[in-house]
């Protein structure tokens, strides 16, 4: 294969694989009658991720967010051809995880949680949702720049982002889904046709990503990194 489409190779599988993990726990989760329960979900998109980005760092820095790759162009670490190439393979590789899920489980299943999408608790607004997401997206991206990009960055490969993920999904994962990536909630939507507050899961991490590559260009990162 010609390496330059290596890393958006990268970027499709590991976001693929992310997503049937992520959504493929939701659905397992009802199949087994909440035998997986919050705790078990939360921990198959934290100990999924931290695999996948230890795996496929080396190929194209393991982002598998759209809301990560517009935080590092905002950083100035890629250019704009670079995002939307990351984002366009996250987005497709979205939906082929979310149609696997559809594929592999148990159909009634897949449809009464709407292939794994998350969604937002009757207990909280639009505009609260809009704010958690946005809030742990920055959480999120910040842990991408310490243990990632940054040139001070300690040799812990995804572990450090996964536990970010987790936890945020512990705070927020009964109230919003705690996407946190609009890969993660435009996948399954799509293959559900289902796009209820759609917008929440793409203004949130936008706002979350971007304010973090601005904060860590302009305060945190070394000047070489």
């Amino acid at each position: 294969m010609n390496l330059k489409y290596r890393p958006l190779l990268a970027e499709f599988l590991g976001t693929a694989m992310f997503v049937f993990i992520g959504a493929g726990s939701v659905v397992a989760n009802a199949v087994t009658n909440g035998g997986v329960t919050s705790l078990g979900i939360a921990l198959a998109h934290g100990v999924g991720m931290s695999v996948l980005i230890s795996s496929l760092m080396h190929y194209s820095g393991a982002h598998f967010n759209p809301a990560v790759s517009l935080g590092v162009f905002v950083a100035g670490k890629i250019d704009a051809k670079t995002l939307g190439r990351y984002v366009v393979a996250q987005l497709v590789g979205g939906i082929v995880g979310a149609a696997l899920v559809r594929l592999l489980f148990n159909a009634a299943s897949v449809r009464a949680v709407t292939v794994g999408a998350p969604r937002l608790s009757l207990t909280i607004s639009f505009v609260q949702a809009i704010g958690l997401e946005a809030l742990l997206t920055f959480f999120l991206v910040s842990a991408v720049f310490g243990t990632a990009i940054s040139s001070h960055a300690p040799k812990i490969g995804g572990f450090g982002i996964g536990l970010a993920i987790f936890v945020s999904a512990l705070v927020a994962g009964g109230l919003t889904g705690a996407a946190l990536n609009p890969a993660r909630a435009f996948g399954p939507a799509l293959i559900a046709w289902t796009f209820h507050a759609q917008a929440v899961y793409w203004i949130g991490p936008a706002i979350g990503g971007a304010a973090a590559g601005l904060v860590w260009k302009l305060f945190l990162l070394p000047e070489k990194g």
